[in-house]
């Protein structure tokens, strides 16, 4: 499964490396918290059912519950990050426990705070020369989790926030 609020440019990327064969995996369903987020769509291009669940009033804990009675019925063994714009609650992280992966744009454990675009800003403001992105593992802890890779690139003079969210999709 696959959980994201955004456009889901990543996942675009995971199913050409289905459909090229160079990944051994299958997408059942894609989820987001965003009616309009265009990651839904992407993912009915594909022919993958694609579910919103609206969280407007609930708490982290009682969406969370609607999303994995989702990933149940659909027998999920791993859930993909990918843009998801929500923390998931420890109930949630307890049932998928090393069954989690995010993408963060920095190389962690630089720049955990933030999301999308304001990491991005931070890089810039810091002055960094070299950035990247990290995939791991989820924990309890907010960009904590295990580390599986990261991809590296330099910081040019003339970079912006735009181009710096290019380079790591």
């Amino acid at each position: 499964a696959v959980l994201g609020s955004t456009s889901g440019s990543d996942l675009e990327a995971i199913f050409h490396g289905i459909k090229s064969g160079r990944l051994k995996a299958k997408i059942s369903v894609v989820v987001s918290n965003k009616k309009d987020a265009f990651i839904l769509e992407r993912a009915g291009q594909h022919n993958v059912k694609a579910v919103f669940v609206d969280s407007t009033g609930k708490s982290r804990e009682d969406f969370d519950k609607e999303v994995m009675k989702i990933l149940d019925k659909e027998k999920i063994g791993l859930v993909l990050l990918i843009g998801y714009m929500k923390l998931l609650s420890n109930e949630f992280v307890a049932k998928y426990k090393n069954k989690i992966m995010n993408v963060h744009p920095s190389l962690l454990p630089a720049f955990a705070a933030g999301m999308d675009k304001n990491v991005h800003q931070q890089v810039l403001d810091y002055g960094v020369k070299v950035t990247g992105c990290t995939v791991h593992f989820v924990d309890e802890g907010t960009d904590t989790g295990q580390i599986i890779l990261q991809k590296a690139f330099s910081v040019e003079e003339n970079d912006t926030v735009d181009t710096l969210k290019a380079k790591v999709q």
